[in-house]
């Protein structure tokens, strides 16, 4: 049973390769699947039976013009991960990466960097080591939820650990509210 009380998903096999990189870090945890895709944050947690903002969303930029990103060429991929209630302020990822220019990367940048299709990025595992932006917002809670590399499969994990594993810096990136 959810917190909410509904019935829950059984357990599930995650992606290989983000098996895989849980191998490697060590991490045992219940990865659940659920037959209809649940690509945005809104399906995960109405599936999982969680707020909204105990979702985290893992999303790629592509920056230039900083130490890691030169100012000509293709940019270099930056993943920022997100609470789900909460959206990314472009200005404030380009502020702490000290680029010239940050945007969100196109679906083909996603899969070449972190080998998963967007949906379904988890927040490490990924082809390509990245430098990563954790908005601090995803502490606020004791669990948050995060795909395991595919749109019908998430799993839990205290906010701590998961930004330790990503190895991401907490920063404060989302969008402020009026």
């Amino acid at each position: 049973m959810s917190d909410s009380g509904t019935e829950t998903a059984p357990a599930a096999q995650p992606h290989p390769r983000f098996a895989e990189a849980l191998t490697a870090l060590g991490l045992n945890v219940e990865v659940r699947r659920f037959p209809e895709a649940t690509p945005t944050a809104a399906q995960a947690a109405a599936a999982i039976g969680c707020d909204l903002d105990q979702i985290v969303k893992s999303l790629i930029f592509t920056a230039w013009g900083s130490a890691d990103a030169p100012s000509h060429g293709d940019g270099v991929p930056v993943l920022v991960l997100m609470d789900g209630a909460s959206r990314v302020d472009v200005e404030r990822v380009r502020a702490e990466l000290g680029a010239t220019k940050v945007r969100r990367a196109d679906a083909a940048l996603v899969r070449e960097t972190t080998g998963y299709a967007i949906g379904g990025v988890p927040p490490f595992g990924h082809r390509t080591r990245t430098t990563v932006l954790a908005d601090r917002g995803i502490l606020a809670h004791h669990t948050v939820w995060a795909a395991a590399g595919t749109p019908h499969t998430v799993f839990p994990l205290d906010p701590q650990t998961l930004i330790a594993h990503a190895g991401g810096r907490v920063v404060d990136v989302r969008e402020q509210t009026s």
